[in-house]
């Protein structure tokens, strides 16, 4: 076999070679091409044009199968003593128009009976948003570190970062940084995982029309049970609230199934009203850091204001597509019930209290 630098060589003749040249390559040169990156076997700079020229190109289902091969093969998932689980992942370079709380729904879904876990990473390229790490690491000064992990069965909830779960995958942050625009990475770092329960359930994301196939394709190699991706919000697992959602829902090895999500298809008109009204409330509003942290409290404390109205919606949608409850109506409902009790908030404050010892 060819050293790293070689085989490099050969895929970057094959897939920088314009638009008209251009190759596509097999799975199995896809997934040794990201290997040896993931490695760093490769210059810096091979490996940049390669994650340039392989997204401009545009992917393949047989690369981003190979890709997502290389780095799932690099993640071992822990197991962990739950009959089910639910991994929320939303993209990783975070959000940052209009304000969206997932970060504390993620305790409420995990009280109505689901257990869940968000999973992200620092704030990426391009967009540098707010993203689940970014609220723990920079607000509630929770530092990285896998005893989260046993926090997860404890508590039924938690948030996973890649530079725990996949520190290879970590350590192209600043060539991600310099390259600016997404690589395949950030599509596939969001079907990763780290966690293995009996069975399990993943929630997350495309924008681009064509990358929810690439999800359910590899979701039916991967071990997931179910893989729920959905266009929702700025990218993000809460769907149905700005505009109707496609979600498609592939289970096991079965073809993907295409949902057309609404308010109005998912809950009561009046439910549906309420929750479009916090969405109107909530679009002029700065979406920073101290404001999300601020009104998720809130919510959590109180359950007033918009932002318990999205946190109620994001989980009750997100309830009835796992399979926990036959209706959103029914997760909302009971959602609303936590948050205004307060129990909510407080496991989240235990659980932030036992994540910095």
């Amino acid at each position: 076999m060819l050293d790293p630098e070689d085989r490099m060589k050969d895929y970057l003749q094959k897939i920088a070679a314009g638009p008209r040249l251009s190759k596509d390559l097999t799975e199995a040169e896809a997934e040794d091409a990201l290997n040896l990156i993931l490695d760093d076997v490769v210059s810096k700079v091979r490996a940049g044009v390669f994650l340039i020229a392989a997204r401009m190109k545009l992917e393949t289902i047989p690369e981003n199968i190979g890709y997502w091969r290389a780095l799932q093969n690099h993640v071992v998932p822990v197991k962990v003593d739950l009959n089910q689980l639910m991994q929320i992942a939303d993209p990783f370079d975070g959000f940052q128009r209009i304000p969206y709380f997932g970060f504390y729904a993620i305790p409420v879904i995990a009280q109505l009976g689901l257990p869940v876990y968000g999973h992200s990473a620092l704030p990426l390229p391009p967009k540098f948003g707010i993203t689940f790490e970014d609220i723990l690491q920079n607000h509630y000064k929770v530092a990285e570190g896998k005893h989260r992990l046993t926090l997860l069965e404890k508590y039924q909830f938690g948030y996973l970062s890649t530079a725990d779960t996949l520190p290879q995958l970590e350590a192209l942050r600043f060539l991600r940084t310099e390259i600016v625009k997404r690589p395949m990475l950030a599509t596939l770092e969001k079907i990763l995982m780290p966690v293995k329960a009996r069975k399990n359930i993943l929630a997350t994301t495309y924008f681009h029309r064509g990358y929810e196939t690439a999800l359910t394709e590899i979701g039916k190699l991967s071990q997931f049970d179910k893989v729920i991706v959905g266009n929702g919000m700025e990218g993000t697992t809460l769907l149905g609230v700005h505009k109707e959602a496609k979600v498609f829902i592939q289970e096991n090895t079965d073809e993907a199934e295409q949902n057309n999500l609404s308010l109005k298809t998912l809950y009561k008109e009046e439910t549906a009203q309420r929750i479009v009204e916090a969405h109107e409330e909530l679009k002029p509003i700065e979406s920073s850091l101290e404001t999300i942290v601020k009104l998720g409290e809130n919510a959590l404390k109180t359950g007033k204001g918009p932002a318990s109205l999205q946190i109620a919606s994001q989980a009750g949608t997100l309830t009835k597509l796992s399979g926990l409850f036959t209706t959103a109506q029914e997760g909302f409902d009971r959602a609303l019930g936590l948050l205004e009790s307060g129990k909510v908030y407080e496991s989240l404050m235990k659980w932030i209290s036992e994540a910095k010892n």
